[in-house]
């Protein structure tokens, strides 16, 4: 079983915000871009860190509105929220 991993979220001055967790980091970013206010027509940039390491994994996110599955519980609305990623690619940091 894979070990869960937090990843901190960072601007491009380098601020860092909020923490998703996940085994990878696409699963931390999807998180984060359903979070967003991005749309297909114009992603935002989503730059994660994971903690302990000078990684800088970063995407582009957005998320649409969709329709439910069919088989979908009772208790869900019929329109969701679907996060999408593209990975741009990896930054190393010099320093933490």
């Amino acid at each position: 079983m894979a070990k869960t991993r937090n990843y901190v979220v960072r601007d491009k001055n380098g601020k860092e915000t909020g923490v998703f967790t996940g085994n990878q980091p696409r699963q931390a970013a999807l998180k984060a871009a359903n979070r967003s206010k991005g749309t297909k027509s114009k992603p935002i940039e989503i730059r994660l860190r994971e903690r302990g390491s000078k990684k800088v994994h970063v995407y582009k996110g957005w998320k649409e509105v969709v329709p439910a599955p069919e088989n979908k519980p009772k208790w869900m609305p019929d329109k969701i929220n679907k996060p999408n990623v593209k990975k741009v690619g990896i930054e190393k940091l010099k320093k933490i």
